[in-house]
Protein backbone atom coordinates (compact mmCIF):
# COMPACT_ATOMS: atom_id res chain seq x y z
CA UNK A 1 0.00 0.00 0.00
CA UNK A 2 1.25 3.53 -0.81
CA UNK A 3 1.95 4.98 2.57
CA UNK A 4 4.10 8.19 0.85
CA UNK A 5 3.13 10.44 -1.40
CA UNK A 6 5.18 13.43 -2.80
CA UNK A 7 3.65 15.54 -5.61
CA UNK A 8 6.00 18.66 -4.47
CA UNK A 9 6.70 21.52 -7.08
CA UNK A 10 4.11 20.22 -9.37
CA UNK A 11 1.83 23.20 -9.40
CA UNK A 12 -0.91 21.07 -8.56
CA UNK A 13 -3.24 24.78 -7.42
CA UNK A 14 -5.95 24.30 -6.16
CA UNK A 15 -8.55 22.12 -7.94
CA UNK A 16 -5.64 19.24 -7.86
CA UNK A 17 -5.56 20.22 -3.99
CA UNK A 18 -9.26 19.58 -3.38
CA UNK A 19 -9.19 16.24 -5.43
CA UNK A 20 -6.27 15.07 -3.20
CA UNK A 21 -7.85 16.36 -0.31
CA UNK A 22 -11.17 14.09 -1.47
CA UNK A 23 -8.99 11.38 -1.49
CA UNK A 24 -7.32 11.98 1.75
CA UNK A 25 -10.62 11.49 3.61
CA UNK A 26 -11.56 7.96 2.73
CA UNK A 27 -7.45 6.85 2.09
CA UNK A 28 -6.30 4.86 4.97
CA UNK A 29 -2.85 3.37 4.14
CA UNK A 30 -1.24 7.28 3.43
CA UNK A 31 1.28 8.47 6.18
CA UNK A 32 2.87 11.34 4.72
CA UNK A 33 2.50 14.18 2.12
CA UNK A 34 4.45 16.48 0.42
CA UNK A 35 2.77 19.28 -1.28
CA UNK A 36 5.47 21.67 -1.29
CA UNK A 37 5.93 24.59 -4.03
CA UNK A 38 2.05 24.07 -5.26
CA UNK A 39 0.42 26.94 -5.21
CA UNK A 40 -2.33 25.30 -3.33
CA UNK A 41 -3.13 29.35 -1.16
CA UNK A 42 -5.80 29.80 1.16
CA UNK A 43 -8.72 27.62 -0.64
CA UNK A 44 -6.13 24.70 -1.35
CA UNK A 45 -5.83 24.95 2.37
CA UNK A 46 -9.08 24.76 3.28
CA UNK A 47 -9.59 21.39 1.15
CA UNK A 48 -6.78 20.04 3.17
CA UNK A 49 -8.18 20.71 7.04
CA UNK A 50 -11.23 19.28 6.06
CA UNK A 51 -9.64 16.17 5.35
CA UNK A 52 -7.64 16.71 8.14
CA UNK A 53 -11.05 16.55 10.28
CA UNK A 54 -11.90 13.26 9.02
CA UNK A 55 -8.61 11.46 8.16
CA UNK A 56 -7.11 9.26 11.00
CA UNK A 57 -4.07 7.58 9.46
CA UNK A 58 -1.51 10.57 7.50
CA UNK A 59 1.00 11.78 10.08
CA UNK A 60 3.32 14.14 8.19
CA UNK A 61 2.09 17.14 6.25
CA UNK A 62 3.99 19.09 4.22
CA UNK A 63 2.58 22.47 2.54
CA UNK A 64 5.54 24.62 2.88
CA UNK A 65 5.81 27.20 0.03
CA UNK A 66 2.04 27.09 -1.41
CA UNK A 67 1.08 31.00 -1.06
CA UNK A 68 -1.15 30.25 2.52
CA UNK A 69 -2.19 33.17 4.39
CA UNK A 70 -3.94 33.37 7.59
CA UNK A 71 -6.77 32.47 6.59
CA UNK A 72 -5.89 29.27 5.42
CA UNK A 73 -3.38 29.24 8.55
CA UNK A 74 -6.78 29.51 10.52
CA UNK A 75 -8.66 26.92 8.87
CA UNK A 76 -5.16 24.00 8.99
CA UNK A 77 -5.74 25.35 13.40
CA UNK A 78 -9.26 24.06 13.29
CA UNK A 79 -8.65 20.79 12.27
CA UNK A 80 -5.41 20.50 14.37
CA UNK A 81 -7.93 21.07 17.15
CA UNK A 82 -9.25 18.03 16.31
CA UNK A 83 -7.35 16.04 14.47
CA UNK A 84 -5.32 12.83 16.37
CA UNK A 85 -2.65 11.54 14.37
CA UNK A 86 -0.47 14.71 12.88
CA UNK A 87 2.68 14.83 14.48
CA UNK A 88 4.47 17.21 11.72
CA UNK A 89 3.44 19.61 10.40
CA UNK A 90 5.43 22.40 7.54
CA UNK A 91 4.03 25.62 6.65
CA UNK A 92 7.17 27.05 5.99
CA UNK A 93 7.54 30.13 3.76
CA UNK A 94 3.58 31.17 3.61
CA UNK A 95 1.99 34.03 4.28
CA UNK A 96 0.19 32.91 7.12
CA UNK A 97 1.42 36.42 9.78
CA UNK A 98 0.87 37.45 13.11
CA UNK A 99 -2.88 36.39 12.88
CA UNK A 100 -2.74 32.73 11.42
CA UNK A 101 0.59 32.20 14.28
CA UNK A 102 -1.76 33.19 17.00
CA UNK A 103 -4.12 30.94 15.62
CA UNK A 104 -2.00 27.53 15.64
CA UNK A 105 -0.80 28.66 18.84
CA UNK A 106 -4.57 28.41 20.10
CA UNK A 107 -4.72 24.91 18.29
CA UNK A 108 -1.86 23.85 20.13
CA UNK A 109 -3.04 24.37 23.32
CA UNK A 110 -5.49 21.98 22.73
CA UNK A 111 -3.72 19.21 20.20
CA UNK A 112 -1.82 16.73 21.96
CA UNK A 113 0.26 14.95 19.10
CA UNK A 114 1.62 17.47 16.98
CA UNK A 115 5.58 17.47 17.49
CA UNK A 116 6.55 19.55 14.95
CA UNK A 117 5.96 23.14 13.72
CA UNK A 118 7.60 24.79 10.98
CA UNK A 119 6.30 28.38 10.33
CA UNK A 120 9.81 29.50 9.11
CA UNK A 121 9.29 32.87 6.67
CA UNK A 122 5.90 33.93 7.23
CA UNK A 123 6.34 36.92 8.84
CA UNK A 124 4.56 36.54 12.38
CA UNK A 125 6.82 39.07 14.15
CA UNK A 126 7.15 39.77 18.11
CA UNK A 127 2.91 39.24 18.25
CA UNK A 128 3.00 35.42 16.41
CA UNK A 129 6.00 35.03 18.49
CA UNK A 130 3.85 36.11 21.68
CA UNK A 131 1.66 33.80 21.28
CA UNK A 132 3.52 30.89 20.48
CA UNK A 133 5.36 31.53 23.86
CA UNK A 134 2.24 31.50 25.76
CA UNK A 135 1.36 28.23 24.24
CA UNK A 136 4.95 26.76 24.88
CA UNK A 137 3.47 27.42 28.56
CA UNK A 138 1.11 24.94 28.35
CA UNK A 139 1.76 22.73 25.70
CA UNK A 140 3.67 19.36 26.32
CA UNK A 141 4.03 17.27 23.19
CA UNK A 142 6.23 19.81 20.62
CA UNK A 143 9.09 19.08 20.68
CA UNK A 144 10.61 21.18 17.52
CA UNK A 145 9.35 24.86 16.58
CA UNK A 146 11.38 26.01 13.87
CA UNK A 147 10.63 30.29 13.78
CA UNK A 148 13.74 30.84 11.63
CA UNK A 149 13.51 34.38 9.26
CA UNK A 150 10.15 35.64 11.25
CA UNK A 151 10.83 39.31 12.19
CA UNK A 152 11.58 38.39 15.89
CA UNK A 153 12.87 41.11 17.71
CA UNK A 154 14.55 41.27 21.24
CA UNK A 155 10.88 41.37 22.44
CA UNK A 156 9.90 38.44 20.54
CA UNK A 157 12.77 36.74 22.01
CA UNK A 158 12.05 37.78 25.70
CA UNK A 159 8.49 36.37 25.31
CA UNK A 160 10.24 33.07 24.27
CA UNK A 161 12.72 33.39 26.65
CA UNK A 162 9.69 33.52 29.82
CA UNK A 163 8.59 30.23 28.02
CA UNK A 164 11.59 28.35 28.09
CA UNK A 165 11.52 28.80 31.95
CA UNK A 166 8.20 26.85 32.52
CA UNK A 167 8.14 24.48 28.92
CA UNK A 168 10.46 20.92 29.56
CA UNK A 169 9.52 19.54 26.41
CA UNK A 170 10.52 21.74 23.57
CA UNK A 171 14.23 20.10 22.49
CA UNK A 172 14.94 22.57 19.61
CA UNK A 173 13.96 25.77 18.92
CA UNK A 174 15.13 27.44 15.86
CA UNK A 175 15.92 31.32 15.60
CA UNK A 176 17.77 31.70 12.76
CA UNK A 177 17.50 34.85 10.76
CA UNK A 178 15.90 37.08 13.16
CA UNK A 179 16.71 39.91 14.40
CA UNK A 180 16.64 39.21 18.49
CA UNK A 181 19.78 41.54 19.37
CA UNK A 182 22.09 41.24 22.28
CA UNK A 183 19.01 41.86 24.70
CA UNK A 184 16.90 39.08 22.61
CA UNK A 185 20.30 36.71 23.13
CA UNK A 186 20.76 37.70 27.21
CA UNK A 187 17.10 36.60 27.66
CA UNK A 188 17.61 33.18 25.77
CA UNK A 189 21.13 32.69 27.72
CA UNK A 190 19.57 33.70 31.36
CA UNK A 191 16.34 31.18 30.27
CA UNK A 192 18.71 27.97 29.32
CA UNK A 193 20.47 28.66 32.98
CA UNK A 194 16.91 27.41 34.27
CA UNK A 195 15.91 25.17 30.75
CA UNK A 196 18.27 22.12 30.70
CA UNK A 197 16.28 20.59 27.49
CA UNK A 198 15.98 22.96 24.55
CA UNK A 199 18.74 23.86 22.11
CA UNK A 200 18.17 26.92 20.09
CA UNK A 201 19.68 27.82 16.78
CA UNK A 202 20.15 31.23 15.59
CA UNK A 203 22.14 32.59 13.01
CA UNK A 204 25.45 34.77 13.79
CA UNK A 205 28.08 36.28 11.92
CA UNK A 206 30.12 34.32 13.89
CA UNK A 207 33.59 32.30 13.26
CA UNK A 208 34.43 30.11 15.63
CA UNK A 209 38.22 29.03 15.94
CA UNK A 210 39.21 26.16 18.27
CA UNK A 211 37.31 26.38 21.61
CA UNK A 212 36.91 30.22 21.08
CA UNK A 213 34.19 32.74 19.63
CA UNK A 214 35.16 35.37 17.42
CA UNK A 215 32.37 38.01 16.32
CA UNK A 216 34.17 38.88 13.03
CA UNK A 217 30.40 41.39 11.43
CA UNK A 218 31.09 44.97 11.75
CA UNK A 219 27.45 44.83 13.32
CA UNK A 220 28.18 42.42 16.11
CA UNK A 221 28.51 43.87 19.59
CA UNK A 222 30.22 42.88 22.96
CA UNK A 223 27.16 42.49 24.85
CA UNK A 224 25.57 40.36 22.26
CA UNK A 225 29.04 37.91 22.15
CA UNK A 226 29.12 38.09 26.03
CA UNK A 227 25.28 36.65 26.29
CA UNK A 228 25.85 33.96 23.71
CA UNK A 229 29.36 32.89 24.62
CA UNK A 230 28.84 30.63 27.64
CA UNK A 231 25.82 29.03 26.06
CA UNK A 232 27.29 28.59 23.02
CA UNK A 233 29.79 26.90 25.09
CA UNK A 234 27.98 24.58 27.08
CA UNK A 235 26.33 23.65 23.40
CA UNK A 236 22.61 25.27 24.46
CA UNK A 237 22.61 28.10 21.83
CA UNK A 238 24.23 26.67 18.66
CA UNK A 239 25.30 29.27 16.06
CA UNK A 240 24.54 28.89 12.11
CA UNK A 241 27.56 30.08 11.38
CA UNK A 242 28.58 33.12 8.01
CA UNK A 243 31.24 34.84 7.08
Amino acid sequence: ALITLNLSRNTIGTTGAQDLANALQINTTLLIIDLEGNGIGDEGAQHFANALQINKTFTILNLAGNGIGAEGAQDLADALQMNKTLTTVNLGWNMIGAKGAQDLADALQMNKTLTTLNVAGNEIGDKGAQDLANTLQINKTLTTLNLESNEIGAKGAEYLAAALQINKTLTTLNLASNGIGANGAQDLANALEINKVTTILVLLPLHISSSLIHFSHSHSSQSTSEAMESVVKEHKILPMLYK
